[in-house]
């Protein structure tokens, strides 16, 4: 349990194109425990509506102009490290719902680390988060889920320079930029932290882009490519052996490092469809669509995922 104020930073980057109501309580919550910070990349007339609201709780400040960058988010996170009072840092998308306590946890696990990489789960789970519970299973076995969270030391990113913001997936670029300095990733699997669903609309307007992501990780993108042409070329059987194992993979990611916590049994059962759906948006991708839809979801103009590493 979190005993009175943390030496934490709490940095929400944001930009949004109506003003957003459901974070006041969120931000009050976390205002009495940890300094935040709210980056607000949004238009005007919203950044205003915005300061409106959440001023006498947080310190609510536009992106820096010589910190712009394509990919908004990451302009948003530099700003917030140069602004904030601590070293421990929490980076999170506006969906996370960190508590006191979990982010205690978290920083506890910063020592020694340059940056803590949890996990999120859905809370509630319509039927397109069970879907994408089924996914997060997968990675969970295969090196951990990519969560809309990062807890970093400050003074471990700011000896790199900062990371590169004209890349769509930026936490992996974030990781990758910390771990080639010398700075060493610390993956808490156990360390679950909730995360409110997308729309229906957005989680499927997400499918491509975050398949365009894999080009990060080539081998993840071959494994999803080679499973529809695994699939038509071997027919029924070839299908079924297929689901059982993604079945099986997601339930070893499941019980891994206490994930039982964030998933009930039948989560794994979703993760064929997950595969499924990722395979196709792979070829989609490929195909040269997820250009369009990585522009049009997050930043026009971006065409890499993330440096290699």
């Amino acid at each position: 349990m979190s005993a009175g104020p943390l030496a934490v930073s709490y940095v929400l980057p944001l930009k949004a194109a109506a003003e957003v109501t459901d974070l006041d309580d969120q931000l009050r919550e976390l205002a009495a425990t940890v300094e935040v910070l709210v980056i607000d990349g949004s238009d005007p007339p919203v950044f205003e509506r915005h300061h409106l609201r959440w001023a006498r709780w947080v310190r609510h400040l536009p992106v820096d102009p010589d910190l712009v960058t394509p990919m908004g988010k990451v302009g948003g996170v530099l700003t917030g490290l140069r602004h904030a009072s601590f070293d421990a840092v929490v980076i999170a998308d506006d969906d996370v719902r960190w508590t006191a306590d979990l982010i205690a946890e978290a920083v506890d696990r910063l020592d020694g680390a340059a940056v803590v990489r949890p996990q999120n789960w859905f809370d509630p789970t319509p039927w397109h988060a069970r879907w994408d519970t089924g996914r997060i299973l997968l990675n969970r076995a295969a090196g951990g889920d990519w969560p809309g969270t990062l807890v970093v030391d400050r003074r471990a990113l700011a000896a790199t320079g900062g990371y590169d913001g004209s890349v769509l997936f930026e936490n992996l670029e974030l990781v990758r930029t910390v771990r080639a300095a010398g700075g060493r990733e610390h993956l808490a699997l156990d360390l679950l932290v909730p995360r409110t669903p997308p729309t229906t609309a957005q989680f499927l307007d997400q499918r491509v882009r975050q398949a365009y992501d894999e080009l990060a990780r080539p081998w993840r993108r071959g494994v999803f490519l080679a499973v529809l042409r695994v699939a038509v070329a071997g027919g029924r059987r070839a299908v079924a052996a297929m689901a059982v194992a993604s079945v099986v993979l997601a339930e070893v990611g499941r019980r891994r490092g206490g994930g039982r916590r964030g998933g009930p049994a039948p989560a794994a059962l979703w993760a064929p469809v997950g595969v499924a759906g990722r395979a196709v948006s792979s070829w989609v991708a490929v195909a040269g669509g997820a250009r369009r839809g990585g522009g049009r979801c997050r930043a026009p103009g971006l065409r890499r995922a993330a440096a290699s590493g």
